[in-house]
């Protein structure tokens, strides 16, 4: 049975290909990936015995360059939802102009099972298995759900390993997310939760609103939703709710954003904090706030969740978290929603920063990442926001349509071989 997420990527895909009159050879190519990778592999446990991991990387679209694209380190990974995320990753990357492409990727397992040493060799022993699958000119990966920046220094260094000792030193960009120390860029571990503020920002200002005083929730308090609350917090923003798998914490008069990531950081979950009492995740899609920021999993906001929600703007950290029925009653609500695609697209952008210092030998500061950022996330921001009005169109239909265009554009362009 196919997974839900790729069923809503391919109907949104469909959807807006027939408005614009895609070129059907070009919807046949981009209906399915170029290419789907399963490696099964061996990992010495701690206790002696070996274990066999099933790891996917799925390559959806090379036409623009380079595939590009997140691992996730979690027990529901599948081959369909890995096949939405990298389509999900070939709009993203066109909407926001990048010269990427789209992929996607992954193991089956739950990263909190296993030991920091056998998570290291899984790591990479996944890397070795995928072998010339991957490289910074051909697949670059990236941080996901469950993977860190640890994670792409243990890629990457079993990577260039596996090279001459004269190529070594030109591979470093084979994955981005990587710390400072190795290779990465300032910036991009705050990049996707970032940019995702940058999005609410560009919103209010269009609105003539200030963020300041405005109340917001978040599902999620790992890299993206603690990032955003960093950000939202910084815009004088309020934080009343924040909802993980453990349960949820609301608190109308605000909840301590620097105290809360501390906690986190510290037991991975919501549990304990301030010794709060944990209310249940349906209590947290009806909380009242101005603007929910979902930043945890695919398919969280369905119509039983967008009917709960007392918010304005649903700006959408995470990957697909909100069905076509739930958008159907967003709507129909008047909720406004800045979509995945566009919202939290500041992880691949700075992503390709890291790419670029890589291949230059370069090292960007801090202003410069920050303000080439929100260069390119505002401008497709107010390019999707001009193409839903001048079609009368949702948000979500206009990133679509603005990405399959420039595609399309490409192709007709470079013709298809042979």
């Amino acid at each position: 049975m196919p997974d839900p997420l790729f069923e809503n990527v391919i109907r949104k895909f469909n959807d807006v290909a027939d408005r614009i009159n895609l070129e059907p050879r070009v919807r046949t190519i981009l209906s399915q990936p170029k290419n789907e990778i399963i490696v099964n592999f061996p990992v010495k446990m701690d206790d002696g015995s070996y274990r066999l991991f099933k790891g996917y990387r799925v390559q959806h679209n090379n036409v623009l360059g380079p595939y590009k694209g997140g691992f996730r380190f979690h027990e529901e990974v599948n081959l369909d939802e890995v096949k939405a995320l990298a389509m999900l990753m070939t709009i993203k990357c066109a909407l926001a102009g990048l010269p990427l492409g789209g992929a996607k990727g992954g193991i089956k397992f739950n990263p909190k099972s296993v030991s920091p040493a056998e998570m290291e060799r899984i790591t990479r022993r996944f890397v070795h298995a995928l072998g010339a699958n991957i490289g910074p000119f051909h697949d670059i990966p990236a941080p996901d759900v469950g993977t860190n920046a640890q994670t792409m220094d243990w890629m990457m260094d079993t990577f260039v390993n596996t090279a001459s000792a004269g190529e070594r030193h030109n591979l470093k960009g084979v994955v981005t997310g990587k710390s400072v120390d190795a290779g990465g860029t300032v910036g991009r571990e705050a990049a996707t939760g970032t940019g995702a503020v940058m999005c609410i920002e560009e919103w209010a200002h269009v609105k003539g609103l200030s963020l300041s005083g405005m109340s917001y929730a978040i599902q999620g308090f790992g890299n993206v939703g603690s990032w955003a609350a960093v950000a939202m917090a910084r815009n004088g923003a309020r934080l009343v709710a924040v909802n993980d798998a453990a349960g949820t914490i609301i608190d109308p008069n605000g909840i301590d954003v620097e105290a809360l990531r501390r906690h986190v950081r510290e037991h991975r979950t919501l549990e304990g904090f301030s010794n709060c009492a944990l209310a249940d995740r349906t209590a947290f899609w009806g909380v009242p706030c101005d603007i929910m920021i979902p930043a945890a999993l695919e398919n969280q906001i369905g119509a039983a969740e967008a009917t709960a929600l007392k918010c304005r703007l649903v700006a959408e950290g995470a990957n697909g978290p909100t069905t076509p029925e739930g958008d159907a009653v967003l709507e129909k609500r008047g909720i406004e929603i800045i979509p995945d695609v566009l919202c939290n697209s500041g992880g691949v952008i700075v992503s390709y920063f890291e790419w670029l210092q890589n291949k230059t030998g370069e090292a960007w500061d801090e202003e410069r990442v920050t303000h080439s950022l929100r260069k390119i996330i505002n401008k497709a921001h107010r390019e999707v926001a001009s193409i839903a009005a001048a079609n009368k169109i949702d948000m979500r239909s206009a990133c679509y349509w603005k990405a399959l265009k420039q595609i399309d554009r490409v192709y007709a362009a470079r013709g298809i071989f042979p």
